[in-house]
């Protein structure tokens, strides 16, 4: 009897232990599972996070740290066990903030093409139903004839306030874009009516007498009495592209300088270079002269100083740039 006792005792103890060592595991192996996929499920959040960063290169401040701040949070909440469906859809709201500002941006760009300035997202902000308020050729209405009447009272030239936008609103919005830096695309959206409302006007470089001013860098014509900008109108000088006429080759430039209106023709003249309406020379065979109703928003001519056929006719008729007259070209 005692040789059994001392056998089974021993066998006993090994077996208590080896239900112990195998319970011990079971329990190390499930805690340690579940951890893998809890620490892969908070990777997309921060991520997420940091789909935020474009749209605060779009220009869209507030709604880019609203969506840094949620995932920072996110990733900070380490202890979840299970990926929450929530955190995957958080990107989504990234995106749909910054296409709305796009047609915003685009509305005077110009483009753009155009590079934004600092203050464009605060304006953007501002300025938040613009692209339904954008005035361009063809429109007419009450906003157009508002327009027309406060480009008018600045000095920029229209043929009349009828609430038309045709051909000579067109080049007057031409012009004050010209003098406000923005682009030449003719269309008021947000930017271009601010400076319409700003009342952006050039300044004049002579200080006495009647001058015709020609700013070639933005492309301007300006009709100044002792040192004030009385009429301010889109022009086209010299593209600074060669051509060739009889036979030789030529640069087409307007040189700069000061000169004197000494002849002029009171009707149509076909050149060899092209037309010109009613033009007064003021250097050579260059001129200020009419042409047509398209005058584009660029230097495109062989050299002559090019304004609408409208404009023209006024100059003409009101006897604004007569014989003698100065034209300064800078």
């Amino acid at each position: 009897m005692r040789r059994r006792l001392v056998y089974s005792a021993p066998a006993l103890l090994a077996a208590v232990l080896m239900a112990g060592c195998a319970g011990t595991g079971t329990i190390d192996t499930r805690a340690g599972n579940p951890q893998t996929p809890s620490e892969h499920a908070e990777g997309p959040a921060v991520g997420g996070g940091s789909t935020a960063e474009p749209s605060k290169k779009g220009g869209d401040t507030p709604s880019g740290k609203s969506e840094d701040k949620k995932s920072d949070d996110k990733s900070s909440e380490k202890p979840s066990t299970k990926p929450s469906p929530t955190d995957s859809p958080a990107p989504t709201k990234t995106p749909s903030s910054s296409p709305t500002h796009a047609p915003k941006d685009t509305s005077d760009s110009n483009s753009k093409s155009r590079s934004h300035s600092g203050s464009d997202s605060k304006d953007d902000a501002k300025d938040e139903n613009v692209a339904d308020k954008q005035l361009r050729y063809g429109d007419s209405g009450p906003d157009v004839t508002a327009m027309q009447k406060r480009l008018t009272s600045l000095g920029y030239w229209i043929s009349g306030t009828d609430g038309q936008f045709g051909p000579t609103t067109q080049q007057a919005v031409f012009a004050i874009q010209k003098v406000a830096g923005l682009s030449r695309d003719g269309v008021v959206g947000a930017k271009t009516r601010r400076a319409i409302d700003a009342g952006r006007v050039p300044s004049a470089r002579s200080t006495s007498g009647r001058v015709v001013e020609v700013d070639l860098k933005r492309q301007l014509v300006m009709l100044v009495d002792n040192g004030r900008v009385i009429t301010i109108l889109n022009t086209s000088t010299g593209s600074g592209n060669y051509y060739t006429s009889e036979g030789q080759r030529r640069l087409a430039v307007t040189p700069r300088g000061q000169f004197t209106v000494s002849r002029q023709i009171d009707g149509p003249r076909q050149s060899k270079l092209g037309y010109l309406w009613r033009p007064k020379y003021f250097n050579g065979g260059i001129a200020l002269h009419g042409e047509h109703n398209d005058v584009p928003a660029y230097a495109s001519s062989h050299g002559c100083v090019r304004v609408t056929d409208a404009a023209m006719n006024w100059i003409w008729d009101t006897d604004q740039v007569p014989i003698g007259t100065k034209v300064w070209v800078y």
